[in-house]
């Protein structure tokens, strides 16, 4: 069993929709689940002004019946009501006249995909690139997660997470236990558990915003609890699952660079310092670690303890303070253009960072328990948590 998906649509299209393929028969589906998900995205100080315009609801097409999944692909909506907008510029049909205005974009946004892109596809109007390589594609990744979160509910796994650092401006504390991080699962300033920190942030983005007119980039932690020890694999690199972790964040907008529990401190310590001893639970008939600077994983595979992933974003590459480009056509060195942009979305990574820890982590368990059904599933989990304690 492989639990998969695909997304398509445009920033400024018609719609945007997913596939789901992989969730077992007889998954309850929550809605209401699924749009607080979407609403989360949406939230944080420092975003632009397409979040006042868009209020993401999901539209459930196929697979789902009286509110539960029937095992067959899943097919989802997310309208985009900017579209009334852009109805003439982003039309599939190709215009019987040049229109007024055709938002036509030919000086490309350094760090953006707009000229590479470009280039790649033998594109001229870079539109054609941005509205796809735009972070607007991020909501269909979150719906999707919400799907994944939803089925591991059902094995007992939570996900959630905060912001580390925002700028120069970082937490005070060291590791943060996950029901603090729950504490700020619903907040809607920046999902920051050190309020003297995220009262600092906050005025760092209003610099930002106001006379700089520039951008800011941050870091974010995902922790999941509650994953049994042996998702994943040591046999290959590509089952190893930290390597489909990393991968997962890398491909969030924006982030450059990730990190698995204590990995960078990691690197300038001995090891008699780095590695997490290991003990045995009489009680529960389990053995555990009595530190996680592994951030839960050894070998490519889950070992028990709580997943912890850091996903470092760049400033977005779309800021007012416009940067030096060339026009594509008369190759002049010209200002880039500007589109409609947050000022910062960390807080919104991070949200989209727990939707790619759910992916893969559902992927891992389809991969590890199968199932056609959710009780099928759920008799296999039960078999196999046995089979540890017995070990």
């Amino acid at each position: 069993m492989n639990f998969t998906f695909t997304t398509a649509g445009e920033s400024h299209g018609r719609a945007l929709v997913a596939t789901i393929e992989g969730l077992p028969a007889g998954l309850p589906i929550d809605q209401d689940f699924i749009n607080h998900e979407l609403w989360r995205r949406q939230q944080g100080y420092g975003r632009g002004g397409r979040m006042k315009i868009e209020t993401d609801t999901i539209q459930i097409l196929t697979g789902v019946r009286h509110g539960e999944t029937l095992g067959s692909p899943i097919a989802i909506l997310v309208e985009n009501r900017d579209f009334k907008n852009w109805q003439e510029v982003m039309a599939a049909e190709k215009p019987e006249q040049p229109l007024e205005r055709d938002r036509r974009v030919i000086r490309p946004r350094p760090g953006h995909a707009d000229l590479v892109g470009g280039l790649k596809y033998d594109r001229k109007d870079l539109r054609d690139i941005l509205e796809r390589a735009s972070a607007r594609e991020t909501t269909m990744r979150v719906a999707v997660g919400a799907f994944a979160k939803l089925l591991l509910g059902q094995f007992e796994i939570r996900i959630a997470s905060h912001v580390l650092r925002l700028g120069e401006i970082g937490i005070a504390s060291g590791e943060v236990d996950f029901d603090s991080i729950l504490s700020v699962y619903d907040d809607t300033v920046l999902r920051c558990i050190d309020k003297i920190a995220e009262a600092q942030m906050i005025e760092r983005i209003d610099r930002a915003a106001g006379d700089e007119g520039d951008t800011l980039g941050g870091v974010f932690e995902v922790v999941a609890a509650g994953c049994p020890p042996g998702l994943g694999s040591h046999i290959s690199w590509a089952a190893k699952l930290d390597g489909q972790l990393a991968q997962a964040i890398m491909s969030v907008h924006a982030v450059k660079a990730v990190e698995i529990g204590d990995g960078v401190a990691n690197a300038a310590l001995p090891g008699s310092l780095v590695h997490d001893e290991i003990w045995y639970n009489t009680d529960s008939q389990t053995f555990g670690r009595t530190s996680n600077r592994a951030g839960g994983l050894e070998g490519g595979m889950t070992n028990g303890e709580e997943l912890r992933v850091r996903g470092y974003l760049k400033p977005i590459a779309t800021l007012r303070k416009r940067l030096r480009s060339v026009n594509i056509e008369t190759k002049q060195p010209m200002d880039s253009d500007f589109e409609r942009s947050d000022v910062t979305a960390v807080p919104a990574a991070g949200v989209i960072g727990e939707a790619m820890i759910a992916i893969v982590l559902a992927r891992a368990m389809r991969e590890k328990f199968g199932g056609d059904s959710l009780r099928e599933m759920k008799a296999n989990f039960d078999s196999y948590r046995l089979q540890i304690t017995e070990y």
